[in-house]
């Protein structure tokens, strides 16, 4: 069987998938990797309480699991590389990276995070269209490759056919202005035979959160007593991180906000289901459409309803 490998190099006004040259792999590390608004920041949240929660205080999780393939990342690449390789807990990073362009370490655990797209786009709409002037200079700003990301959209149905229908990148099919959604979940789901490939449906996450804590620690290997599933499980509750976002935006700082409004904007709503009676049939069409063109069947419909892989 053939191994993955990188055969495509992600750089826009986001991404940089050569950040990954300098990684260097432990044999425990994890990799979350999602395409975005999938579920990320929920499983980095589990994974914080689950590897660092004997820790008071406890750690920054954009410090200790940074976001390794963001072109715009505040540290220089290296110093990030330098504060994971000066990690002596379990290490957890972040990527947004299809697998066609993240590179493959047999002896590393992805946790892949995914959502039905339709519920994909309405997060992603409260997201970027939260976007401040600052978080545009950041993105449009320094050694960024290929075009600017254009100003947010205002019409939902204008946003949604140029999401659906063009790709940021020659070979996408979807996912403007930022990268592919649902090729990023079918790159994975090509290898899903593979042992150190584990698959997340956020809405089987929301439904059962214990379910969701005791699975991702079955899947690394890693002990829970009952007493480490409360704390955890209390801990990654949507309410516990909008209450710590909207108390670290009291706190504030002298950093330029991203988000109009915020970290609250940022851990919105957390819910599904929320394109019924905004997308109309013609963006629906467009979606099947879509769904044909760069999808599987079995990767769709897990897409759409869930359920363990």
């Amino acid at each position: 069987m053939l191994l993955p490998r990188p055969t495509r190099v992600y750089q826009n006004h986001h991404l940089d998938s050569k950040r990954w040259d300098g990684f260097q792999p432990r044999p425990d590390d994890i990799i979350v990797t999602t395409s975005y608004k999938s579920g990320t920041t929920f499983t980095q949240q589990i994974l914080l309480h689950m590897l660092r929660g004997h820790e008071d205080p406890l750690p920054r999780r954009e410090t200790v699991s940074p976001w390794l393939d963001a072109r715009f990342h505040p540290s220089p690449i290296q110093e990030v590389l330098a504060g994971l390789e000066s990690q002596t807990d379990r290490r957890f990073i972040k990527s947004h990276l299809p697998l066609d362009g993240l590179p493959y370490f047999e002896e590393v655990q992805y946790l892949v995070v995914a959502r039905d797209p339709r519920d994909v786009f309405m997060s992603f709409s409260n997201h970027y269209g939260n976007y401040t002037d600052a978080a545009f200079e950041a993105a449009n700003g320094g050694d960024r490759r290929g075009a600017p990301l254009p100003p947010f959209e205002p019409d939902v149905h204008r946003r949604f056919r140029d999401w659906i229908t063009r790709g940021w990148f020659e070979w996408e099919s979807e996912g403007w202005p930022f990268w592919s959604n649902m090729h990023h979940t079918q790159t994975y789901w090509d290898h899903r035979q593979l042992p150190n490939l584990a698959f997340l449906h956020y809405a089987d996450m929301l439904a059962d959160l214990d379910g969701t804590v005791r699975r991702i620690a079955g899947i690394i290997g890693h002990d829970l007593s009952d007493d480490d599933l409360a704390r955890i499980v209390r801990g990654s509750r949507f309410d516990t991180m909008k209450r710590a976002a909207a108390e670290e935006d009291e706190v504030g700082g002298d950093e330029p906000r991203m988000f109009a409004g915020g970290e609250s904007a940022f851990i919105y709503k957390g819910t599904n289901g929320r394109w019924k009676g905004v997308l109309d049939d013609e963006d629906l069409a467009l979606y099947e459409q879509a769904k044909d063109r760069v999808l599987t069947p079995d990767c769709a419909e897990w897409l759409e309803n869930g359920g363990k892989v």
